[in-house]
């Protein structure tokens, strides 16, 4: 999990001037370079975040107050969170990234009743998840460590189903380019129940904001897109909520989002079905990648 460059710059400006801060009192804890990528752990004062570049440098995919670990620093996951106003009382969950297990544990306490499937690439990540970010051996989370299309295609195989689904999956750079194709959103569609949402973490504006957008517009006619320094799109297997329904959804979750920090009646406003892409830029494919995007003009 990561926050884009924006809000890396206002969460390390925030965090420096507050705390009289400076790259010198990123305090490193841990260490490793995985199979997939280099895996770090600093903290700033109070605040705990895994990276995967040094000193963070370009972004942050999970941060915990040590001091109050229950409270949900970052917006995204606050946003992302925000997807049970459109789906109030899921019974299944496939999160697809762990990132420091944020998402999850918030969700374990405000769906009791689900069951919920992690999926995670990365043994290092789950590793440090849990000896760093307080997930522990959580009985209540199903940890799959695999690719998150392949386990996408195996529960498909198994004819399984989920009420909710959250995106989550970032390597240092951005969402891996396999997990952003409208063939793989094609997959995650057919693994929601009816009426079942999808939610997923992206940037707020990139080089791909056009193209990815209209590549969820091609699975998803209508979606909310949340702003609020990332981007999080928020879709439906069938008719999304209307305001009213949203608001009655989100007074139920009011007093429980408090005791993360956070506030429903904030997140209601950013509940936006405004498009603000290029609605004729090309769909990305399996054949036309955010590879081919970024390379564009290099040559």
């Amino acid at each position: 999990m990561r926050s884009s460059w924006q809000a890396l710059l206002l969460l390390v400006a925030g965090l420096l001037a507050a705390q009289g801060a400076s790259a010198d009192n990123m305090k490193l804890l841990h260490s490793e370079r995985s199979l997939y990528r280099e895996v770090l752990v600093y903290e700033t004062g109070d605040v705990r975040c895994i990276c995967f570049t040094r000193f963070c440098r370009i972004g942050r995919q999970t941060c915990q107050d040590v001091k109050h670990p229950d409270r949900i620093v970052m917006n995204y996951p606050q946003m992302m969170l925000s997807s049970l106003f459109v789906k109030p009382e899921p019974k299944s969950v496939l999160i697809i990234g762990l990132g420091g297990g944020t998402i999850p544990r918030a969700l374990h306490e405000l769906a009791p009743e689900a069951r919920i499937d992690v999926v995670e690439i990365d043994p290092a990540v789950v590793k440090v998840a849990r000896r760093y970010f307080d997930l522990g051996d959580n009985s209540a989370l199903n940890v799959i460590e695999a690719d998150g299309r392949v386990q996408v295609k195996r529960a498909l195989r198994e004819q399984r189903s989920y009420d909710l689904i959250m995106l989550d999956a970032f390597d240092h750079e951005y969402i891996p380019e396999h997990l952003l194709t409208q063939e793989f959103l094609q997959e995650v569609k057919a693994l929601l129940a009816p009426g079942g949402v999808l939610a997923a973490n992206t940037f707020s504006s990139s080089r791909l904001y056009d193209h990815e957008s209209t590549t969820y517009a091609s699975v998803f006619p209508e979606f909310f897109n949340l702003k609020k320094e990332n981007r999080v799109i928020i879709a439906a297997n069938g008719p999304l909520p209307n305001a009213d329904q949203l608001r009655a959804n989100s007074q139920r979750f009011e007093k429980a989002f408090n005791s993360f920090g956070i506030s429903a009646n904030k997140l209601l406003p950013l509940f936006s079905r405004k498009q603000d892409w290029e609605r004729g830029a090309r769909i990305l494919t399996d054949q036309y990648s955010p590879a081919n995007l970024l390379n564009l003009g290099k040559n």
